[in-house]
């Protein structure tokens, strides 16, 4: 589900994983139409980056 916000609503990704800052100029970068595409694909980086994240916490034990 959050690929798929990713790919049509990437601020919203952001948000949705804590990060409002970079919500905030994933927005201001997609406002253009030009911008939409770097914006999915950060989004879709960050997606990536924040489940590695939690399986790393996982398996180590803590809490994130």
């Amino acid at each position: 589900m959050r690929l798929l916000i990713a790919i049509f609503l990437p601020f919203l990704l952001f948000f949705t994983i804590g990060r409002p800052v970079a919500g905030i100029i994933c927005l201001i970068l997609q406002v253009t139409l030009i911008g939409w595409i770097p914006a999915a694909l950060w989004a879709v980086y960050a997606l990536s980056q924040y489940n590695t994240a939690k399986q790393i916490a996982a398996a180590t034990g803590r809490v994130v």
